[in-house]
C-alpha cells in the first residue's frame, strides 16, 4: 500500500475532440462506462493503494468534472482542483503542479480505462530500484494500438532506453499506457522539454526520454490485465461492453428507467432515468441518463446524450 508516501494526480482537462460533438458535451473524464462515471475508477483504485490527496487537473468543461467529484470525500479521498487555462500537452499539465506536489506521485490520464489486479507492482519497482520514473506497460499484438500511444524500447538491465510518442514506425509493441510513477526529478526534465513540431505541444513522453537521458533510471511495470485510451466512440462502447461481461451481464439498467415491452438490450448499457418508449433493439449501445428513445427499431454501436445520438465509426 502506497499510504501517505505518495500524492496522486489525474490528468482531465483533455477536450475529447476525436469524438465529435459527444466530446462538446461530456468531458471524456466522467463518460460513465456501465452507469459509473471513468474517473471514479480511477479514484477508487487510488483510494484502494492508500492515496488519499489527489489533484485532478480540469480544463474543458471543467465545471462538470467538479460538479461530479465534490471535494471527493465520497469516494474517500480529499481532491484539490487545478486548471490548465491553456492546452499546450501533458507536460506542461504535469509542470504546472510543481508547487502543489511534495512527494512521489502516481499520474493518471483522464481518459485510461483499465482492468489490474492492483497496481502495487509499480511502487515496489519504484521503491526497490530507486527510479525516478515508473511506466505502466502492456505488450500489444497490433502495432496500430501501440501508434495511438507510445511505443517503450528497454535496455539489456530493463530499464526505459527509448520512449516514442505515436510512432509511425514500431520500434518494440511494449506500450505505455497513460498510468505513471514520478519522483521530482520529472519537473526538472519538463523544464528541459521543447515544444514539439508536430504539435506544437509539451509532450510528456520527451520529458520521459529527457530522464533517460540524463540516466535518471525508468523503469516499467506490467500491471494491467486489459487497458483502453477513450479516443473514439466506440472507445467507450467497448469499455461498457467489457465491463457488463465482467459483471456476467449483457445489459445494465439503471434506476427509473421506463422500457416499453419486447424491448432486446443486448450488450447495452442504460442510464438512470432513460425511456424506451417503443420496442426496438439496441445492440452496444449506451444511453446517457434522462434520455429518452422514441424513433427507431434497431440500433448498433450509438451512444444516445441528450443532444442527439453518436455512431462509432
Amino acid at each position: 500500500m502506497a499510504h501517505g508516501k505518495y500524492q496522486g494526480v489525474i490528468l482531465a482537462a483533455g477536450h475529447g475532440s476525436r469524438m465529435g460533438p459527444f466530446g462538446d458535451a461530456v468531458p471524456k473524464p466522467i463518460a460513465p462506462i456501465c452507469n459509473k462515471p471513468l474517473l471514479v475508477y480511477q479514484l477508487e483504485e487510488m483510494r484502494r493503494l492508500g492515496i488519499e490527496d489527489v489533484i485532478v487537473v480540469i480544463g474543458h468543461l471543467g465545471h462538470r468534472v467538479t460538479q461530479h467529484l465534490g471535494d471527493g470525500s465520497a469516494f474517500g479521498v480529499h481532491i484539490r482542483y487545478v486548471e490548465q487555462e491553456k492546452r499546450l500537452g501533458l507536460a506542461h499539465a504535469v509542470g504546472q503542479l510543481e508547487r502543489h506536489i511534495d512527494r512521489p506521485f502516481l499520474l493518471m490520464l483522464g481518459d485510461i480505462f483499465f482492468d489490474s489486479a492492483g497496481l502495487d507492482p509499480m511502487f515496489d519497482v519504484f521503491e526497490e530500484k530507486d527510479a525516478s520514473a515508473v511506466l505502466a506497460v502492456r505488450m500489444e499484438t497490433d502495432p496500430a494500438i501501440v501508434q495511438l500511444s507510445a511505443s517503450v524500447v528497454l535496455s539489456e538491465d530493463g530499464t526505459v532506453r527509448r520512449i516514442i510518442e505515436k510512432p509511425r514506425h514500431v520500434p518494440s509493441l511494449l506500450r505505455c499506457i497513460g498510468l505513471y510513477l514520478f519522483d521530482s526529478r520529472i519537473f526538472d526534465a519538463i523544464r528541459r522539454t521543447p515544444r514539439t513540431a508536430m504539435r506544437d505541444e509539451y509532450e510528456l513522453t520527451d520529458s520521459i526520454q529527457i530522464l533517460v537521458d540524463y540516466e535518471y533510471p525508468v523503469r516499467t511495470a506490467d500491471v494491467t490485465d486489459w487497458a483502453v485510451n477513450i479516443t473514439y466512440i466506440g472507445d467507450l462502447i467497448d469499455c461498457c461492453v467489457h465491463r457488463l461481461h465482467q459483471q456476467g451481464r449483457t445489459s445494465l439498467v439503471g434506476e427509473a428507467c421506463s422500457i416499453a415491452d419486447g424491448t432486446r438490450l443486448v450488450d447495452t448499457v442504460l442510464g438512470p432515468g432513460a425511456e424506451i418508449a417503443h420496442a426496438m433493439t439496441l445492440e452496444r449501445c449506451v444511453v446517457l441518463p434522462g434520455v429518452r428513445i422514441d424513433q427507431g427499431d434497431y440500433y448498433r454501436e450509438t451512444v444516445f446524450t441528450s443532444s442527439g445520438q453518436f455512431c462509432a465509426e
